[in-house]
């Protein structure tokens, strides 16, 4: 075939793996949009609106491993960086892809509409160069392969966002036909000489230790390391925590698993024998305010090995140039088995009794909920948390193994949730998808949810109506954390409209959220959602003492000057 530009950009894309593109249109890309479906294998997904496009590609990298999302210049663009920030946050390689202003307009006295009413049209790119590892403006068809080959191959080399705005008067120019995709998606190698220094400083580190044990964060899987990091955990035969924003990127029900670390609001045992270990190795670990609970559980010390994307690191030792994978393996085949921190977990763990069903027509609680929430979970189900009392509560879910569960810890942005789970059931259309979602974060993306109904996706929704912004709540209090309360089950059949079969029910005790259940189960042709009607103050005991330590941190003093 004759290649466009638009047209090498969408083969480029289903080379590295997308069936589906996200956008939203704009008379800037709609002949890019035009040309991008013309590689009918690569599938074009609206969305509402331009924040809602970025969260939904979001959502679907972690799903396939990539994702794009197509929008307008400026307007769109704009609208759309909070995602790709949360993207570059959460270690997420999302292609945004813009449209831009007619090339014969730069340089020009026209002023052009979608802009700052001024003559210069860099702030968009300069505004995405600060959220993407690579950010390119094509103006020229015949350089246009280099440039989408460039940003496609750093996105995917540093699993960071890449930015690609086309002028729209390029977006249909004839360019070069597309070479080996072998170029574009081919690996950093680690260093061979510094691997090996790395694994042999690594296993001397261990030798003399008695105690270690391993900390799996959430860069674990951008990695694309988490088979490797089950190599080494066999091979030292230590116990294994894993921090929040990485929860199932270990198998929970692997016999080396000790819980989630979270300080004080770790999972039983954990906090126990991490404090008891003496030493750690780090795995892809992300250390901020929320993840060390207001800074209260930072390993630091000599006793720590940290393994990066691409650097290992201890005290006295720093090697770069190291891909995880490639360490990992290698290490696993220099240690010893030390499993005192395993054999010590077992004599500390707790065996919790199974919560008994609460009375069906008792007063719906936190606890009812999530207890009926854990018997859906299989080895295909993919559970979503919103940032608030869903990452508390869903911590203690047990998930079996292959099992899944997403949370957007680093960036936090409430209203990720729900077009994340769209665009991760558009890419995992073969799992079955829960979300955990708050009232507060419900209303700042639901439109999202009119796209499930769109393509019948059989997402369940449980929505947990307690009439505020309850993580606020627990880190400062005051009226900017009420809301005004919807009909959020009937929403739904405003959605639905004529043709829809998405389903809107309300639980306000345990057999009404039983049966709400069974008739979202029976939904194949649509999502359900469940309003969950509990008390304003019916928070997880976690959220309290994280909200505690999170304000206490926010609130420390300027230091003399």
């Amino acid at each position: 075939m004759t290649y466009t530009v638009g047209s090498y950009l969408a083969r480029r894309l289903q080379q590295i793996g997308l069936k589906h593109h996200f956008a939203v249109a704009g008379d800037f890309n709609l002949v890019l949009l035009d040309q991008l479906l013309i590689v009918r294998e690569l599938e074009q997904v609206y969305c509402c609106n331009e924040l809602n496009c970025g969260y939904s590609a979001e959502g679907y990298a972690r799903a396939r491993g990539a994702a794009a999302a197509v929008v307008t210049f400026s307007v769109g663009g704009l609208s759309a960086i909070n995602a790709i920030g949360g993207a570059y946050a959460e270690s997420l390689p999302v292609i945004l892809i813009s449209g831009a202003p007619n090339s014969n307009d730069r340089a020009t006295e026209h002023l052009v509409h979608h802009t700052l009413a001024t003559h210069d049209w860099s702030y968009q790119l300069e505004i995405a160069k600060k959220v993407t590892c690579a950010a390119v403006s094509i103006t020229s068809a015949a350089d246009a392969p280099h440039q989408i080959d460039y940003a496609i191959r750093t996105a995917l080399r540093e699993r960071k966002p890449a930015y690609i705005d086309i002028a729209c008067n390029i977006a249909a120019a004839a360019c070069a036909a597309p070479g080996p995709i072998s170029a574009v998606i081919a690996d950093a190698a680690s260093d061979p000489e510094t691997l090996e220094a790395a694994i042999a400083t690594a296993a001397t580190f261990l030798e003399a230790k008695r105690k270690p044990i391993l900390l799996i964060g959430s860069k674990l899987r951008a990695a694309g390391a988490e088979k490797q990091a089950i190599e080494l955990a066999e091979a030292l035969s230590c116990s294994v925590t894993v921090m929040a924003a990485a929860k199932s990127f270990f198998p929970e029900d692997h016999p080396q698993f000790a819980g989630i670390y979270w300080g004080e609001v770790s999972s039983p045992g954990a906090r126990e024998i991490f404090d008891w270990a003496d030493s750690v190795v780090c795995l892809g670990t992300i250390f901020n305010d929320y993840s060390t609970v207001g800074w209260t559980a930072m390993p630091s010390g000599a006793g720590v090995l940290t393994a990066d994307l691409h650097r290992v690191y201890l005290e006295g030792h720093d090697f770069g140039r190291v891909h995880l994978r490639d360490f990992l393996s290698g290490l696993a085949r220099k240690v010893q088995k030390q499993p005192a921190t395993m054999v010590e977990y077992q004599r500390i763990r707790s065996h919790p009794q199974p919560q008994q069903p609460a009375k069906p027509d008792a007063k719906l609680e936190r606890t009812e909920i999530f207890r009926q929430v854990q018997d859906l979970i299989t080895a295909d189900t993919t559970v979503i948390a919103e940032t608030g009392d869903s990452w508390f509560n869903g911590m203690a879910l047990k998930l079996p193994g292959g099992a899944r569960f997403e949370i957007e810890m680093q960036w936090g942005s409430i209203g990720w949730a729900v077009p994340a789970t769209f665009g991760y059931a558009v890419g995992a259309s073969s799992r079955r998808i829960i979300a955990l979602i708050g009232d507060g974060s419900f209303q700042l993306t639901a439109q999202e949810v009119a796209q499930m109904i769109r393509r019948k996706l059989p997402v369940i929704i449980f929505l947990i109506n307690n009439h505020g912004y309850t993580i606020e709540v627990e880190i400062h209090d005051g009226p900017y954390n009420n809301i005004k309360n919807w009909d959020y089950a009937g929403l739904i059949h405003a959605f639905n409209a004529e043709d829809g079969r998405g389903r809107g029910l309300r639980a306000t005790n345990g057999g009404e959220l039983e049966e709400a259940i069974k008739v979202a189960l029976a939904n194949r042709d649509g999502p359900t959602l469940i309003e969950c009607i509990i008390d304003r103050d019916d928070a997880s005991p976690d959220l309290i003492s994280w909200g505690r330590q999170v304000a206490k941190a926010n609130a420390r003093p300027p230091r003399p000057q």
